[in-house]
């Protein structure tokens, strides 16, 4: 489903209780509002365009700024502040999962040879 924003648009194509996988299409010139999500990480895939990431880091008082351009890609910590801003139209798409996913193993030992 489409959903239009005061940034542009979003476009849901798979979500379930794992993922969620949108298309988005930024204005140039536009960016969304300063947020965070509690529990899940916030993925971006720039298909084309320019569009800068700020983080507002919770381990320091510092707000890290990375440019994204064509095929670039960069993941948010949860509960870390951050938005978007298109210095250009931007296509990306946007992927949302939850923490329990990357940090579920747990070692007893160490691999190596027998």
């Amino acid at each position: 489903m489409k959903q239009g924003k005061i940034w542009g648009k979003t476009e849901c194509l798979l979500q379930n209780s794992f993922v969620e996988f949108h298309r988005i299409d930024i204005n140039q010139g536009t960016q969304c509002s300063m947020h965070k999500h509690e529990h899940k990480w916030n993925a971006f895939y720039v298909v084309s365009g320019e569009l800068d990431i700020e983080v507002r880091k919770n381990n320091y008082d510092l707000t890290d700024t990375t440019k994204l351009m064509d095929g670039d890609f960069t993941t948010v910590t949860p509960g870390e502040y951050h938005r978007f801003v298109a210095h250009t139209d931007v296509v990306a798409f946007e992927i949302y999962y939850p923490e329990g996913l990357t940090e579920d193993i747990v070692r007893e030992s160490v691999g190596g040879q027998i």
